[in-house]
Parts: C-alpha cells; sequence; structure tokens
C-alpha cells in the first residue's frame, strides 16, 4: 500500500515532466537560390536570360518550405539598355521577379554613387551593402547593412559585402568601403547576439576576397558571392561558399538544413547544406516574364538596329583576349578615340571592352555592336601626359596581365615591347611613338577615357595629366566609334605589334 502511494506521485511527476519538455523539432530547410553578375536580359545561345531564369526560380520557390532568391551584384551596368537608362529596367525586371535580396556590386556604381542612390530608391526588395559608406561614416542612403530571414524556429542573418576595389574599377565618388573581415565579424556577432543562428554574407567579392572570409575569423556561415563569374560549390563541414556563374545560365540551390541535437543535455544548432546547379539551357521561358523582357527589347531595337558599316576582317572581344593581348578591334577603338580628339596618342583599358564575342570578316557592325562593345556612357577626354608618365601608363597597362585584369592597354600611335617574365613596373622593354623612342622629357596629347582618366583600374598617373578636354565637354566614347565606322564605310584594322610580348 505504501509502495503504491509512492509510486502514483512519482508517475504523475513523470507524466508532468514529459508534458511539460518540448517535442523534438523537425528539421527544417532553407532553399538560397542565387544569381550573380546578370545584365543580359534575353537568352544567348538557349540558355539565360530573366524568362529561362524565372522558371527555374518558381519551380524552386513551389518545392521549397522557405525560400530566399538573391543576387549578388553587378546588374545595373554593364548592358546594351543600360547606355540609355543607367540600369533602370534591371531594377524594374528583378521588382517583377520578386527578387528578395540583393547587395551592390562594383558595376551599381558605373554611372555615379547619385544613380546608385536612384537605382536602389526604385527597388521594391532590400539591397545590402555593410561596408559601403559615405563621406559621413554612413550607409548608402535606402541600402541595409544585415537582413533576416525567419525559416520555423530559427532566424538566418544576412549580411551585404562589397568588394573594396570598387573604387578603382568604377565610378564610386565620395564612397569608401570598410574592411570586410573586420565588418563581417562585427556584424555576425551582432546578429548572433540578437538571435541569429546561421550568417550568410551575401557578397560581391573577388575570388582572394571570398578566401579570405572562407578562411578567417569572420563569423559567417555560408557565403553567396559574385564578381569573377565563376560557378563554385564549397563546403568543409563548417563553411560553405558558393558563385553562380553569370548571366542566368545556372541557377544556384543551397539547400541548408537547420536542426537542432541534443548536445550533453544542451540544446545545440546544427546545420548542413546540399548543392544544386540548374542549368537555364533547354527551359521553357516564364511567359510573364518573357513578355516583359520582349518589350525593353523592342524598345532597344528602335535605338540600336541601325547599320554603320562592315568589317572587312573577324573581329574579337573576347574577355580573356582583350584582357591579355593586342586586339584588331582594341585597335580599332583606340584609333577612333585618337582620332576623334586630334591626339598624338590613344590609351583605353580593355576591361571597358565588354562585348566577349566573336565577329566573322564582312559582317555590318551597328550601333548594336558598338554599344555591346563599350556599354559605361564613358566619354573620350585629352590629356597632356609628359613621356615619362606614359611609360608609367604603359608599365602600368601590362602590370597584371597574368591576373586577367582590366587595365591591359589597347594603344594608337604606340608600338610597345614588354616582358610577362619581368616585374611589374619593369616590363616595358621599348616603347614607341608615332615611329621614334619614346622621350620621357617630351609631352605628348593622349586620348583616353574618363573612367581611367580620373584613376580608374588604377589609373592614378593619368591623374596627374594637363586636362585639355575634360567630362563635361567630351564625347561618347562609344559615339565616337560609331561614327568612324560609319565614316570609313568599311574597317579593316589588325595587330600590328603595337602591344607585343616578347616572352
Amino acid at each position: 500500500m505504501i509502495a503504491q502511494r509512492i509510486r502514483a506521485p512519482l508517475c504523475a511527476a513523470l507524466l508532468a515532466l514529459a508534458l511539460a519538455a518540448p517535442a523534438a523539432a523537425e528539421p527544417v530547410k532553407l532553399s538560397l537560390l542565387h544569381i550573380n553578375d546578370i545584365d543580359r536580359i534575353e537568352e544567348s545561345k538557349g540558355r539565360g536570360g530573366l524568362a529561362r531564369l524565372m522558371t527555374l526560380v518558381n519551380r524552386e520557390r513551389a518545392a521549397a518550405p522557405h525560400s530566399v532568391f538573391t543576387h549578388g551584384g553587378d546588374t545595373i551596368s554593364p548592358s546594351l539598355l543600360s547606355g540609355f537608362d543607367k540600369g533602370a529596367h534591371m531594377i524594374d525586371l528583378f521588382n517583377e521577379a520578386e527578387l528578395d535580396l540583393m547587395v551592390l556590386g562594383n558595376h551599381e556604381f558605373d554611372f555615379g554613387p547619385a544613380v546608385t542612390r536612384q537605382r536602389v530608391a526604385e527597388a521594391r526588395f532590400p539591397i545590402l551593402s555593410a561596408n559601403a559608406v559615405d563621406s559621413t561614416g554612413a550607409l548608402i542612403e535606402g541600402t541595409l547593412a544585415t537582413w533576416t530571414k525567419e525559416a520555423g524556429p530559427y532566424t538566418v542573418g544576412f549580411i551585404g559585402l562589397t568588394t573594396p576595389e570598387t573604387p578603382t574599377i568604377s565610378s564610386a565618388e565620395g564612397i569608401s568601403f570598410k574592411p570586410l573581415i573586420e565588418t563581417a565579424r562585427a556584424l555576425s556577432d551582432d546578429l548572433r547576439a540578437n538571435g541569429a543562428d546561421l550568417i550568410v554574407a551575401l557578397a560581391h567579392l573577388g575570388i582572394a576576397e571570398d578566401l579570405q572570409l572562407v578562411y578567417a575569423d569572420s563569423g559567417i556561415d555560408i557565403l553567396l558571392s559574385g564578381h569573377d563569374h565563376l560557378q563554385i560549390t564549397y563546403y568543409d563541414g563548417q563553411f560553405a561558399f558558393v558563385e553562380a556563374g553569370s548571366q542566368g545560365d545556372t541557377l544556384m540551390v543551397v539547400e541548408v538544413t537547420m536542426d537542432t541535437v541534443d548536445n550533453r543535455g544542451t540544446p545545440q544548432f546544427v546545420w548542413s547544406p546540399q548543392f544544386r546547379i540548374l542549368s537555364s539551357e533547354g527551359v521553357e521561358p516564364d511567359a510573364a516574364m518573357a513578355a516583359k523582357v520582349q518589350g525593353y527589347l523592342d524598345q532597344l531595337s528602335k535605338e540600336l538596329d541601325v547599320a554603320l558599316g562592315k568589317s572587312a576582317v573577324p573581329l574579337s572581344s573576347e574577355r580573356a583576349k582583350v584582357r591579355g593581348e593586342e586586339t584588331a578591334l582594341g585597335n580599332l577603338i583606340a584609333d577612333a578615340m585618337r582620332q576623334g580628339v586630334n591626339a598624338d596618342v590613344a590609351v583605353t583599358n580593355g576591361g571597358g571592352i565588354r562585348g566577349d564575342k566573336t565577329y566573322d570578316a564582312g559582317v555590318t557592325l551597328t550601333r548594336r555592336d558598338i554599344q555591346t562593345e563599350l556599354p559605361f556612357g564613358n566619354r573620350t577626354v585629352k590629356l597632356q601626359l609628359t613621356g615619362a608618365q606614359l611609360l608609367e601608363v604603359l608599365e602600368h597597362g601590362v602590370s597584371a596581365v597574368e591576373q586577367g585584369a582590366g587595365r591591359f592597354p589597347h594603344v594608337s600611335g604606340i608600338a610597345m615591347t614588354w616582358s610577362r617574365s619581368a616585374p611589374a613596373g619593369e616590363r616595358v622593354k621599348s616603347a614607341m611613338v608615332n615611329g621614334k623612342p619614346l622621350d620621357p622629357a617630351a609631352t605628348y596629347t593622349v586620348a583616353t577615357n574618363d573612367f581611367i582618366a580620373g584613376g580608374g583600374d588604377g589609373y592614378t598617373v593619368l591623374e596627374e595629366g594637363k586636362v585639355l578636354v575634360d567630362g563635361s565637354a567630351a564625347k561618347y566614347l562609344a559615339s565616337m566609334v560609331m561614327d568612324f565606322v560609319a565614316a570609313a564605310g568599311e574597317v579593316a584594322p589588325k595587330v600590328e605589334g603595337r602591344v607585343k610580348a616578347v616572352d
């Protein structure tokens, strides 16, 4: 009888404890649907384009209990239509796509910070950049440093990071970029202190910067990046890192499983990723997005489908070529610049030639072709430099060829030889200006684009030149090339040893 009295209260207590204890939660899955570096709205060779991409995104959204559609930056430029509307159409299209989250890339600054702010204001989705600040130290108006997403009982914190290289490779006047690791660490700590379980960096960074975040104590769990146009999946058991190529050719899906496990009586959050790379090839375009895109393509055709003249020779603007060797197209552009402002020589950067395509001999070049190659809206300015300064320009141009840097020089009026094996700054072995040896003490007039004239792509020496024709008085570079081709009727540029590697 006594045993029964003892057993009954004990059973009741155990039952009460069991009822009070939380039931083991089911694992929660969150699908991160990631894209980056998209400025072309139409498909190319049966792949990419926003209509095909949206079919993939809509399928994944419908199948996922929780999802976030993210954009790793570089979208308002460079594109054909952005030369006319400064990227407004891209924001409109991603509003239509109901993009969840975007980070500023370097190309979001191509038209200057005022346009950046305008595009941010037009977006119906949050745009992040925690390390981009104005002269007062404040975030760019309209942007956020962090953003959170609830997925079941879990909170996912997002941090936006933009490459600090932006002032060198774009037009971010008055904007500075705080260090990546310190910014990520401080914000990840703050997010966790406020209840975040998982930290995701949505970033636009070069691969070296990506790897810094991977291997440093940044506090980040997952990095969704862009900038290099690479297709990457990486997971080392603690850190995940992806990049989705470019132009919507693929949709990168990171399916994150989140759970809570018992760790010696203490609940512990755990997560693991699974990667899927979905190709847009052969995918039926989303009808609503296809109609929206076609409206913009029709608008673009009215502006661009105008014939200019023929090329008697094949031309190439393939990325690796314009960033690493003399090309016929680069020579054509430089010649048009030199003639357009009546300069002794011309220098322009290969990173500003963006078509990444080839043209057959006999092709009729159109305004569309030239705008495709020169989409940034740059103007051709005229400077006066000493020969010593011009030599610095040439040295800088070939200083980072092995990295595929956009600074590679395309020239007119110059014939130079350079050594790949020599250290940067000592690579130019000879330089001729209009058939005569470059004279360090002489002065030369130089046609160049306003981007590198302002120190872009690291051409700080150009800022020392005397300005003869400034940006306000200058003509658009693309228009200058169009006029050059139209006036000639037929062009036949060739590779002729203007920038010749000797080893």
